[in-house]
This record gives C-alpha cells, sequence and structure tokens, in this order.
C-alpha cells in the first residue's frame, strides 16, 4: 500500500509565505503534530502508564517541543543544552530521560538537580556519578542485548554498539544501585532506528518484560518502568507502509498479560522515546530552484544545500520531492537534484524522475521534520536556514530565524587578529 505525500499548502499560499520568509526554510504543520501525538497517546493507553519521551535530538526546537508537552509529552535528552530545552519548553521532572553516553560530570549533576531520570550507559558510569553528584532516587540502566537481539541496516549489530550494559552487568549494576540508595528503578534499551516492523518493537519490548521479571526474582529489583527506547520507522518512499501504531502498541500489550502480570509485576510503566515518528512525517524543507546545468547529466541546483538536510548526502537517505503546482504533472525528466556545497555527495536525490523543473521553482523536500535541521552544520560557511510553524488557523510564525554571517562569526575575535602575529613571535 503507497503512502501518499502531502503537503499543507498551496503553491500560492506558499508563495505568500515565501514572500515574508525566503527560502530556504523548514516548515512544521502545528495540528498534525497534535494530532499525531494524540494517536499515539490513545493507542498507548492501554497500559497503566505510557510516558513518550520525545526525542528532542530529532527536532531541537522549544516551540515544537511546547507543542508537544502540552499533549503530555516528555523528552528524552542526551546534552546540557537539550536539558535546558526541555526546560524551556515546561518539560521537567521525571517527564525528562537523561540518556547519555562518555557523559561529563556537570551533565548528570544539572540533570540530578532538575529532576530528570538519568539512564545509565555503562556499570562504570555508577561510580562516576556517585562521585559527581551522588546516586538519585530514581535511577535507569540502558541495556545492550548483544547477540540476543538483531539490529537493522541503519543502526547495526547491538554488539558491535558502544551502547549499554551487558546482562551480566545489569544485575550487577542494579544490585550496587540499590546499596548506594537508589530505590526507584527503569530499564531501557535502544536497538533500531527508523524501524517499520510493528513486530521488532513488539519483540524488544518482550525482551525487556522477560528481564525486568528476571531481576525481580533473581535480586529482588523491582523495575517501576520499561523504556522500549526509539527506532520507529515512517515511509520515506511512497510505496512503503507506515507503521502501525496501534498495533505495535497491542503486540506490547499482550506480552504484558503473559509476562509482566504472571510476574506480580503489574502495574508496570511503558515508555517510548520516539523522535522521528512524532515529527518526521510533517515536516518539510522548502527551497528553490535557481539553476539548471547540462552536462553528462541534468542538474537542477537548489538555493538549499547539504548543509540543511544532511540524511540523502550522508546516507544515501531517500527523501520525496514535490514541485507545488506541479504535483500532478507527469514525471518525464531525470535529475539529480542538488545544493550548493564544494562536496559532489551534497545531492538531495540521483538521477530521480520529476516532472520538469524551471528556475524558479519551488522544491519541496518530504518527511523532513526529524532529523533535518538538527542535523544541520556550517561547513563552507553555509548558514544554517531558519524554521516556521504553520499554526492551526493557518498563521505562519517563524520559530527559529536563519543564520547571519555574524552569527556564523559570533565565536570568533577579530580585535585580537590585529594583534596576532603570524610569525608566532611573542
Amino acid at each position: 500500500m503507497s503512502t501518499t505525500k502531502t503537503f499543507p499548502l498551496t503553491r500560492e499560499q506558499l508563495e505568500a509565505v515565501v514572500a515574508t520568509f525566503p527560502t530556504p526554510f523548514y516548515l512544521y504543520d502545528e495540528a498534525a503534530l497534535r494530532a499525531n501525538a494524540r494517536r499515539v497517546n490513545a493507542a498507548f493507553s492501554v497500559f497503566p502508564e505510557f510516558t513518550e519521551h520525545f526525542a528532542v535530538k530529532a527536532l531541537p526546537n522549544p516551540f515544537v517541543l511546547k507543542v508537544l508537552a502540552s499533549e503530555g509529552f516528555g523528552a528524552d535528552c542526551a546534552s546540557l543544552p537539550e536539558l535546558i530545552l526541555a526546560q524551556k519548553a515546561g518539560i521537567t521532572g521525571e517527564a525528562v530521560m537523561f540518556t547519555s553516553n562518555e557523559t561529563p560530570a556537570r551533565e548528570y549533576a544539572f540533570a540530578r538537580d532538575i529532576g530528570a531520570v538519568i539512564n545509565l550507559d555503562d556499570i562504570t558510569h555508577i561510580d562516576f556519578l556517585e562521585k559527581a553528584c551522588g546516586i538519585p532516587e530514581v535511577i535507569s540502566c540502558r541495556y545492550n542485548p548483544g547477540p540476543l537481539k538483531e539490529g537493522n541496516v541503519i543502526i547495526g549489530k547491538p554488539e558491535e554498539a558502544k551502547y549499554g550494559f551487558t546482562k551480566e552487568q545489569l544485575f550487577e549494576g542494579y544490585a550496587k544501585l540499590r546499596d548506594k540508595g537508589a530505590t526507584r528503578f527503569a530499564l531501557h534499551t535502544m536497538v533500531a532506528s527508523n524501524e517499520l516492523s510493528a513486530d521488532y518493537h513488539v519483540e524488544t519490548a518482550r525482551l525487556l518484560f522477560e528481564l525486568a521479571a528476571e531481576l525481580h526474582s533473581t535480586i529482588g529489583i523491582r523495575i517501576e518502568f520499561v523504556n522500549v527506547g526509539g527506532g520507529a520507522g515512517i515511509p520515506y518512499r511512497p510505496d512503503q507502509d507506515e507503521l502501525d501504531i496501534e498495533n505495535v502498541a497491542r503486540g506490547i500489550r499482550e506480552a504484558y498479560d503473559a509476562i509482566v502480570v504472571p510476574a506480580g509485576l503489574d502495574p508496570l510503566g511503558v515508555h517510548v522515546e520516539w523522535g522521528r515518528i512524532i515529527t518526521g512525517p510533517y515536516g518539510w524543507l522548502v527551497t528553490r530552484a535557481i539553476h539548471t546545468k547540462d552536462t553528462y547529466r541534468r542538474y537542477i541546483g537548489l538555493d538549499a544545500s547539504m548543509a540543511d538536510l544532511m540524511r540523502p548526502g550522508m546516507y544515501g537517505a531517500y527523501h520525496h520531492i514535490t514541485v507545488p503546482g506541479k504535483e500532478a504533472a507527469p514525471l518525464t525528466e531525470t535529475y539529480d537534484v542538488v545544493g550548493g556545497l564544494c562536496e559532489n555527495n551534497d545531492k538531495f536525490a540521483v538521477q530521480r524522475q520529476l516532472p520538469e523543473i524551471e528556475v524558479g521553482d519551488l522544491v519541496v523536500l518530504h518527511d523532513a521534520g526529524a532529523h533535518g535541521r538538527a542535523m544541520g552544520f556550517n561547513y563552507n560557511g553555509k548558514l544554517r536556514c531558519g524554521e516556521l510553524l504553520l499554526r492551526p488557523d493557518g498563521q505562519v510564525v517563524p520559530i527559529r530565524r536563519t543564520e547571519t554571517v555574524d552569527d556564523y562569526f559570533a565565536t570568533l575575535d577579530f580585535d585580537e587578529l590585529s594583534t596576532f602575529d603570524a610569525g608566532g613571535e611573542a
């Protein structure tokens, strides 16, 4: 079954937006984000307690985080700035999970100060955390199942990943945390990325339920909630089916009834840290064709580049492309769609069948609402584009301005340059 790729504005509406906010920019649809958030919460309402900790890394914008927070979402953070972003969006306390690795002591201390649930990545981090800020009452540990669980193409094999405790380390680690004063415990894993199989996510939950039961029977640790991680995928290609969220929730509930209830662990919370599936389909990179080139191939040059959307150039990832006003036009042309970066992998599409594109046409890259602007960079002195939010009433508002040359130079001290001796003399 194909997935229809849509855009919430007509060409005329988009041109009116562009008159105020020049391309390139990201556009997010608030009404669609809210509807999707409510769908997730409704699907997982079958559990005694559920929290979606939105993966801030997917779309680190406090305006979007505030929208999601108002729908009951928490946040999954991996750094001090992400913790601060969650705070500024009103996401606080145990609604925040701090899942970090190779973490500086000051970041652990900040996470504890704001009451976030710290999710430890390694058994050696127990002593490190204790020295940094003490062991909190509630603590989580990240499990790496190694060969017991297959990864997927994107994230690779769990045993080759740098993340998480082995099973043996988990048992030792939880006992050690208990002895150091922790009284409430959570269990986490993250073993896939952009996974569209409902069964894969259900089996991940089953694995955690079984481990929670074994921890309880073996060392007396009662897990308060399991976090089955992120990795829920979206259909980037029109011929892919979307992940059936309701089927995922039903399957996890069946596993819960089969494992958690008989083990005497009911009620047990079920948490996720989905990012891509929450915002990905509801964000678009809007750009404009500014050049054409006809050599060994035909090229369309955009005013956006890989610095704005890294995924195609870095991973060879597919993002669907449409031309507003030409959605129904036949796909008669074959183009490489490229940006202006001085790197040959700065390509949004390679040999893609598209309608005829002329200089001046607006071009929309779909499914860019996660890991898009977040992965932007400044190589070649490229300035990262801004972000706009389409409000439910149809108003379009800026939620991040486009970078300026002054922003790019902000960390340099040109005053000191005049006193610098390039010869190296004091």
